[in-house]
């Protein structure tokens, strides 16, 4: 057998797709990224703005520096519930007053989990599948073990996610709350979250969806497709930084019967009366426990605006656009060399990024680092082509999908 040719082949230019492409202006709005010629993990940590350092500078010398105190009476109060209607109306189809910002993405699935497991009281299954992100089954697996509830797990194929069929199988009259990865971490499989809610309410039981591959670069509607409560992060697409607080999401309808176990002052309905006990606020700010991070939540708020600006219709096309592209590359570079592709092809059923196996990933993706080309490795053998729209260009595709041939052939 010939052997492949060391230089990628001329074909699938990326110059006609970057000139096309109606979002091109906004990758300039992102700070430049040094000596890394091609990022492909923006599905783990986005890149900053260029206008984030300025922000925390004005939040240091004016905000804090000068206003000190009285910021909280100014600004920083209402900063979770606000940022949260923000995200609501850019990203979750959700109206205002059911979105919060605040606490770690495991810390909010923990209170979510909780509050809709003591909202079915004569049920005890957790619902799951077992190829969900580690903290989603560890927290399931510890409340479960607290509270005496029942783990029902969903097995699927790494190479896809949880389906309707799937879930149909196992929910039933015990059934308390399911809980689904919107997209996959590791496939990128795009699960049908209207389907699956009408499912779960047809038996009677809660839905939680894990939002954090998902919010900024899929278009969902929460509110008309009646999605019980939703978790997600805001350091990947929505571009927060390392370390950014997350979102919870709760349904208005349901929100009075949603209880948090982790009672705080901040999410009492008088946050000033240092009350003996806790009454919990009415409204979404109930799920807030202790002080927010207001300084992690500087740079979201300008993200906010640039995905208002571009509109999350386009920014869905052009993810759409950046991952067919990455197919056709890798179809093209990539299958010859032995490579399996993980990601379901059908837009429908895709997130952002794409995901090809081979078991020499793991040591080709610390090599690819060291020559600034950044996609992810996630075990046993998957590199992960993350695809963040407004500030990925389609020759960043190219160059990085051209350096993992290269570093494949290199390896044998």
């Amino acid at each position: 057998m010939t052997p492949p040719p060391s230089e990628p082949p001329a074909e699938l230019p990326s110059e006609p797709l970057d000139a096309a492409d109606p979002l091109a202006s906004f990758v300039d709005r992102f700070m430049p990224a040094g000596d890394v010629v091609s990022y492909l993990d923006g599905n783990s940590l986005g890149r900053p703005l260029r206008v984030t350092p300025e922000r925390l500078t004005a939040f240091v010398t004016h905000d804090w520096g000068s206003r000190l105190i009285r910021s909280w009476d100014e600004q920083w109060m209402d900063r979770p519930v606000a940022l949260g209607d923000r995200i609501g109306a850019a990203a979750l189809g959700a109206a205002a007053g059911q979105t919060v910002v605040g606490d770690s993405t495991t810390v909010l699935l923990y209170k979510a989990i909780r509050a809709l497991l003591a909202a079915r009281p004569d049920r005890h299954e957790i619902v799951i599948d077992d190829d969900q992100f580690p903290t989603d089954r560890f927290v399931v697996e510890g409340i479960a073990r607290e509270r005496g509830a029942t783990v029902r797990w969903v097995h699927v194929d790494p190479a896809l996610g949880v389906t309707v069929d799937l879930l149909a199988d196992v929910v039933g009259p015990d059934t308390a709350v399911v809980l689904v990865n919107h997209v996959s971490y590791r496939s990128g499989h795009l699960a049908d979250m209207p389907a699956i809610t009408r499912l779960v309410h047809d038996a009677g039981a809660l839905v939680l969806f894990d939002l954090c591959h998902s919010v900024g670069v899929v278009p969902m509607r929460l509110d008309e497709w009646g999605v019980d409560v939703a978790v997600g992060c805001t350091y990947k697409y929505l571009n927060g930084g390392p370390g950014a607080p997350a979102f919870v999401y709760a349904r208005r309808d349901l929100l009075p019967s949603l209880d948090q176990p982790i009672q705080g002052w901040m999410g009492a309905a008088d946050v000033f009366a240092m009350a003996d006990g806790y009454t919990p606020a009415d409204g979404i700010r109930r799920f807030i426990s202790g002080t927010p991070p207001i300084v992690g939540m500087l740079p979201l708020g300008d993200m906010l605006d640039v995905v208002d600006e571009a509109g999350i219709d386009a920014i869905r096309a052009k993810s759409l656009a950046l991952t067919d592209y990455a197919f056709a590359l890798v179809d093209a570079w990539l299958v010859p060399l032995g490579i399996e592709v993980a990601t379901p092809r059908e837009p429908a059923a895709r997130g952002s990024h794409v995901t090809v196996r081979h078991p020499a990933f793991e040591q080709v993706v610390a090599a690819l680092w060291e020559e600034g080309v950044v996609p992810d490795f996630r075990n046993p053998d998957g590199l992960r082509i993350g695809l963040s729209p407004l500030s990925t260009t389609f020759a960043e595709v190219r160059v990085g999908i051209a350096a993992i041939r290269a570093a494949l052939l290199a390896v044998g």
